[in-house]
């Protein structure tokens, strides 16, 4: 299987900046799409913004302008750079990715997600 570990999140004021790093680890495997989705207390998970291994990205339009997505298919890994975050911006950020990976009857589809991590952002 395929296993996603964030970084980077943390607690800043309105205005401010973070930047956050997902890296995929595993045996034998290839992603697809990977990304960033966030869950705020008492609303549904939604996505942020994702990539795809021939390059087109797509953004939650509440964030075009402020949020950059960028991705390293070399170290599988993505990143997330969030400028003049807003107090509407706190929420849990997780890491997503899909493809396949290899076993022993063949290839096999994967979706997997990570812990997790907060991002808080005071007025």
């Amino acid at each position: 299987q395929v296993q996603l570990v964030e970084s980077g999140g943390g607690l800043v004021q309105a205005g401010g900046s973070l930047r956050l790093s997902c890296v995929a680890s595993g045996r034998s495997f290839s992603i697809s799409a990977m990304g960033w989705y966030r869950q705020a207390p008492g609303k549904q998970r939604e996505l942020v913004a994702a990539g795809t291994s021939g390059g087109t990205t797509n953004y939650a339009d509440s964030v075009k302008g402020r949020f950059t997505f960028n991705r390293d298919n070399d170290r599988n890994t993505v990143y997330l750079q969030m400028n003049s975050l807003k107090p509407e911006d706190t929420a849990v950020y997780y890491c997503n990715a899909d493809g396949f990976y290899r076993t022993i009857r063949g290839f096999e589809n994967f979706d997997s997600w990570g812990q997790g991590t907060q991002v808080t952002v005071s007025s």
